[in-house]
């Protein structure tokens, strides 16, 4: 809806991934820090990846994660528990049926499920508890110890190179694998042009699959790489040709939503380059103008398209409400530059430095009541 002086009140976003990382890293960030940047960017609900300490892989493990949510946290947060004990993407897997009534989803986001039988076996009692496996795609014996994408700038620079079939080759299993037990089963941030066809294709076969990207895999390729830690994710940023097959199903429908896998570190952790620094960059602040500046502006998908991606595709996934009490305001005649220093966000590790971009954050109500506001700093 289109205010005054190019004024708009938006349905509230919801990503269905970010890494808050407490407990136990609180020192990368925290619910109270990490909520305030997802209602800075115009979040009203996150869910939360599980690769913390405790790992919520029981109810009491789960339960330190919930008091601390209730206690700090400004929006709605959804802790997915993992799939195996520990989140080891190998081994005995967690007890569903305890814990799926407790949460929206079971992720061992930053390792895939290695192995096929366990696999199968958590598809099949998630089915039997009507919840929904968020995977992180990735087959551990095709990384090769890499870090970046294995194309031209790895090779040109003598980087050690993560091939795309680390990624696709484990998309390829778990889609067979769900045509094999009927569990619904969501992509993690998808980067790979195979992937993208994988997704299409499961969707022509009517499967309950779902998928994500991210906007640094639709904005940014290996040819734009840069010798710095905020360069650095997991999956890496890939070829100009996997940046157009995203685009592409971004605008056809085959990938549901765009997720930011915010993944905050330390400056200490982000300052080695390429090859030192830990995987994951910061991506709550800057998602919407992104994608507003550089998707919608240029006409390559509407506002009603963006608006799928990020509010209501992620509430349906998760069976959430598409009408609640929250939404935002953007100006997006605002002009600015990114600059990390002002996220609230304890993560200043961002590609997208310096960057110009239209919409800036005025407002943000999550179940009635503010929890963002530009101009009275107010949170």
């Amino acid at each position: 809806m289109l205010g005054k002086d190019n004024i708009v009140r938006l349905p509230s976003f919801v990503d269905l991934h970010v890494h808050l990382r407490e407990p136990g890293f609180g020192y990368k960030e925290t619910f109270a820090s990490g909520t305030m940047a997802a209602a800075a960017g115009g979040y009203s609900a996150v869910f939360a990846m599980p690769n913390v300490n405790p790992v919520p892989d029981s109810l009491e493990h789960l339960s330190v994660q919930k008091e601390l949510i209730e206690a700090s946290a400004l929006i709605d947060v959804y802790p997915y528990c993992s799939i195996t004990i520990g989140q080891k993407g190998r081994g005995e897997l967690v007890d569903f049926e305890k814990l799926a009534p407790l949460t929206k989803g079971f992720s061992d986001d930053g390792r895939g499920v290695q192995d096929e039988a366990t696999m199968r076996r958590a598809m099949e009692r998630c089915r039997e508890c009507g919840s929904i496996i968020v995977a992180h795609c990735e087959v551990e014996s095709l990384l090769d110890g890499g870090y970046i994408h294995a194309g031209d700038y790895a090779k040109a620079n003598n980087h050690k190179g993560i091939s795309s079939a680390s990624e696709y080759k484990e998309v390829e299993r778990d889609i067979r694998l769900v045509e094999e037990t009927g569990c619904r089963f969501h992509i993690c941030h998808i980067s790979t042009k195979e992937s993208v066809a994988l997704l299409r294709e499961a969707k022509k076969r009517g499967l309950p699959v779902t998928g994500e990207t991210a906007p640094h895999y639709l904005l940014l390729d290996d040819s734009m790489l840069q010798e710095s830690g905020n360069w650095k994710m997991n999956p890496p940023i890939r070829a100009a040709a996997d940046r157009e097959a995203l685009l592409e199903g971004v605008a056809d429908g085959t990938i549901d939503c765009i997720a930011t896998d915010h993944a905050p570190h330390s400056s200490q952790e982000k300052a080695k380059g390429l090859a030192g620094s830990a995987f994951g960059i910061v991506g709550l602040e800057t998602a919407f103008p992104l994608m507003y500046t550089y998707l919608v502006k240029k006409q390559l998908i509407t506002m009603d398209r963006l608006l799928d991606l990020m509010a209501y595709a992620p509430r349906r996934i998760m069976g959430l409400p598409l009408e609640d009490n929250s939404y935002t305001e953007f100006d997006l005649s605002s002009k600015y530059n990114i600059d990390p220093q002002n996220f609230l966000s304890k993560g200043k590790s961002t590609p997208f430095e310096g960057m110009e971009v239209y919409g800036r954050c005025l407002r943000t109500v999550c179940n009635g009541k503010i929890v963002y506001d530009y101009a009275a700093k107010k949170f």
